[in-house]
């Protein structure tokens, strides 16, 4: 169960490096104080994953263990070059509009993570493992980056190196997806 929380903190953390939620804290974080922001972004976390963890864990129960690691092989590795072709820097801040930062916050995270690689990889993950740990690691992978991306925020003034970031998690999604995929052509 550990091994499930690391694999999935793990990889949403690295997922979330050079992604555009990491982007979308920055500029919160140039704008209003940390820890509404962080807890925003742990609210958003918790709940678009947790509801992801259950997708995932129903479809982990009904379908095949080897089509799941063939399917989510192939599935990160697209995630990989997505990653690396993605330059949307679209960022959902009119969602403060008249409203508090940390509903504000939360709301933009939900919006910039429905359907993201970050909430699919959530999917996958919780498809071939226990999903209690894969919710918790997945959690808290994308609080730790937001909030450490809010942190250098604050310290640098906005200047973080992007396709540093980009490179960095499109590595770990090829990387993991070529080795869930040969886990699934060897038979599991």
């Amino acid at each position: 169960m550990i091994e499930d929380l690391l694999r999935s903190f793990g990889l949403v953390f690295l997922a979330e490096l050079g992604d555009k939620s990491m982007l979308l804290a920055i500029a919160f974080a140039t704008r209003y104080r940390p820890w509404p922001v962080i807890g925003g972004i742990a609210i958003a976390a918790f709940v678009m994953l947790g509801l992801s963890t259950l997708v995932g864990a129903g479809l982990g129960a009904a379908l095949p263990e080897r089509a799941l690691a063939i399917g989510g092989g192939l599935l990160f590795l697209g995630f990989g070059i997505w990653t690396l072709l993605d330059d949307d820097e679209d960022e959902e801040e009119a969602a403060l509009r008249g409203s508090s930062v940390l509903l504000g916050v939360t709301a933009a995270f939900l919006i910039a993570e429905f359907g993201d690689k970050t909430m699919l990889a959530t999917v996958t993950l919780a498809g071939t493992q226990a999903p209690l740990p894969t919710w918790l690691g997945a959690s808290l992978g994308m609080t730790l980056a937001s909030g450490l991306a809010v942190g250098l925020a604050v310290l640098a003034g906005g200047k973080l190196p992007e396709r540093v970031l980009r490179l960095v998690a499109a590595g770990a999604f090829l990387v993991f997806g070529g080795l869930l995929l040969w886990e699934g052509v060897q038979g599991g």
